[in-house]
Protein backbone atom coordinates (compact mmCIF):
# COMPACT_ATOMS: atom_id res chain seq x y z
CA UNK A 1 0.00 0.00 0.00
CA UNK A 2 2.89 2.49 0.92
CA UNK A 3 4.02 2.07 -2.55
CA UNK A 4 0.61 2.79 -3.98
CA UNK A 5 0.42 5.94 -1.94
CA UNK A 6 3.53 6.88 -3.50
CA UNK A 7 2.77 6.58 -6.95
CA UNK A 8 -0.22 8.29 -6.67
CA UNK A 9 1.45 11.36 -4.81
CA UNK A 10 2.44 12.18 -8.79
CA UNK A 11 -1.13 13.22 -9.41
CA UNK A 12 0.00 16.56 -9.62
CA UNK A 13 -3.54 17.62 -9.85
CA UNK A 14 -4.91 15.31 -6.80
CA UNK A 15 -2.26 16.53 -4.65
CA UNK A 16 -2.65 20.28 -5.03
CA UNK A 17 -6.11 19.89 -4.58
CA UNK A 18 -5.40 18.47 -1.04
CA UNK A 19 -6.32 15.23 -1.44
CA UNK A 20 -4.87 12.71 0.61
CA UNK A 21 -5.49 8.93 -0.40
CA UNK A 22 -5.43 7.07 3.21
CA UNK A 23 -5.85 3.55 1.79
CA UNK A 24 -5.52 1.41 -0.67
CA UNK A 25 -6.46 -2.45 -1.51
CA UNK A 26 -7.20 -4.52 -4.71
CA UNK A 27 -10.40 -3.13 -5.45
CA UNK A 28 -10.92 -1.02 -2.59
CA UNK A 29 -9.59 2.78 -1.52
CA UNK A 30 -10.78 5.65 0.73
CA UNK A 31 -9.64 9.27 0.18
CA UNK A 32 -10.31 12.36 1.35
CA UNK A 33 -10.31 16.25 1.24
CA UNK A 34 -10.20 18.78 3.88
CA UNK A 35 -12.79 21.73 2.61
CA UNK A 36 -10.58 24.97 2.58
CA UNK A 37 -11.90 28.40 0.83
CA UNK A 38 -10.41 27.15 -2.43
CA UNK A 39 -12.70 24.89 -2.79
CA UNK A 40 -15.84 26.80 -2.63
CA UNK A 41 -18.29 27.94 -5.22
CA UNK A 42 -19.78 30.99 -5.77
CA UNK A 43 -22.50 29.74 -3.84
CA UNK A 44 -20.02 28.50 -1.00
CA UNK A 45 -20.56 25.07 -1.36
CA UNK A 46 -17.60 22.62 -2.38
CA UNK A 47 -17.43 23.05 -6.17
CA UNK A 48 -18.64 20.35 -8.14
CA UNK A 49 -14.88 19.63 -9.72
CA UNK A 50 -13.73 19.19 -6.28
CA UNK A 51 -15.40 16.58 -5.32
CA UNK A 52 -15.35 14.62 -8.58
CA UNK A 53 -11.78 14.73 -7.90
CA UNK A 54 -11.96 13.35 -4.83
CA UNK A 55 -14.12 10.43 -6.30
CA UNK A 56 -11.75 10.38 -9.29
CA UNK A 57 -7.87 9.62 -6.80
CA UNK A 58 -9.98 6.56 -4.67
CA UNK A 59 -11.31 5.17 -8.39
CA UNK A 60 -7.67 5.26 -9.72
CA UNK A 61 -6.27 3.93 -6.51
CA UNK A 62 -8.83 1.10 -6.34
CA UNK A 63 -8.62 -0.07 -9.78
CA UNK A 64 -5.11 0.28 -9.92
CA UNK A 65 -4.07 -1.38 -6.67
CA UNK A 66 -3.54 -4.57 -8.11
CA UNK A 67 -0.40 -3.67 -9.66
CA UNK A 68 -1.96 -3.69 -13.51
CA UNK A 69 -2.07 -0.47 -14.69
CA UNK A 70 -6.47 0.77 -14.95
CA UNK A 71 -7.54 3.74 -17.03
CA UNK A 72 -10.75 5.12 -16.55
CA UNK A 73 -12.97 5.23 -20.02
CA UNK A 74 -16.34 6.00 -18.48
CA UNK A 75 -17.45 8.00 -14.91
CA UNK A 76 -20.83 10.06 -13.83
CA UNK A 77 -21.60 11.32 -10.59
CA UNK A 78 -24.45 12.84 -8.74
CA UNK A 79 -24.28 15.45 -6.15
CA UNK A 80 -27.00 14.92 -3.61
CA UNK A 81 -26.32 17.26 -0.65
CA UNK A 82 -24.29 20.51 -0.82
CA UNK A 83 -21.03 20.35 1.38
CA UNK A 84 -19.60 23.37 2.80
CA UNK A 85 -17.81 22.67 5.63
CA UNK A 86 -15.15 19.82 7.33
CA UNK A 87 -14.14 16.68 5.69
CA UNK A 88 -15.28 14.67 2.71
CA UNK A 89 -14.43 11.20 2.37
CA UNK A 90 -14.61 9.14 -0.41
CA UNK A 91 -15.16 5.58 -0.25
CA UNK A 92 -13.80 2.72 -3.65
CA UNK A 93 -15.10 0.06 -3.70
CA UNK A 94 -15.24 -2.54 -6.98
CA UNK A 95 -18.86 -4.07 -8.18
CA UNK A 96 -17.64 -6.27 -10.77
CA UNK A 97 -14.11 -7.42 -12.29
CA UNK A 98 -12.81 -8.89 -15.57
CA UNK A 99 -9.47 -8.97 -17.49
CA UNK A 100 -10.36 -6.36 -19.72
CA UNK A 101 -12.93 -4.11 -17.73
CA UNK A 102 -14.20 -2.91 -14.26
CA UNK A 103 -16.63 -1.34 -12.32
CA UNK A 104 -16.44 1.02 -9.10
CA UNK A 105 -18.82 2.84 -7.20
CA UNK A 106 -17.40 5.69 -4.68
CA UNK A 107 -19.51 7.33 -2.38
CA UNK A 108 -18.60 10.87 -1.15
CA UNK A 109 -19.79 11.43 2.78
CA UNK A 110 -19.57 14.37 5.15
CA UNK A 111 -18.35 14.50 8.67
CA UNK A 112 -21.44 12.93 9.82
CA UNK A 113 -21.38 10.31 7.36
CA UNK A 114 -23.79 11.92 5.13
CA UNK A 115 -23.94 11.43 1.32
CA UNK A 116 -22.47 13.99 -0.56
CA UNK A 117 -22.23 12.32 -4.13
CA UNK A 118 -22.20 9.09 -5.80
CA UNK A 119 -19.30 8.51 -8.41
CA UNK A 120 -19.60 5.68 -10.49
CA UNK A 121 -16.69 4.84 -13.11
CA UNK A 122 -15.10 2.03 -15.36
CA UNK A 123 -11.52 0.88 -16.02
CA UNK A 124 -9.92 -0.98 -19.13
CA UNK A 125 -7.35 -2.75 -17.84
CA UNK A 126 -3.82 -2.59 -19.63
CA UNK A 127 -1.60 -5.17 -20.36
CA UNK A 128 1.34 -4.19 -18.26
CA UNK A 129 2.21 -3.68 -14.77
CA UNK A 130 2.76 -0.35 -12.48
CA UNK A 131 6.21 0.36 -12.30
CA UNK A 132 6.97 1.22 -8.41
CA UNK A 133 10.17 1.41 -8.69
CA UNK A 134 10.79 5.16 -9.09
CA UNK A 135 8.46 6.16 -6.40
Amino acid sequence: MEDLKRFFKKDKFAAHSGIELLEAAPGYAKARLEIEEKHLNALRAVQGGAIFTLADLAFAAASNAYGIAAVGINSNISFVKAATKGTLTAEAKETSINPKIATYTVNITDDSGDLVAIFQGMVYRKKFTLDFSDV
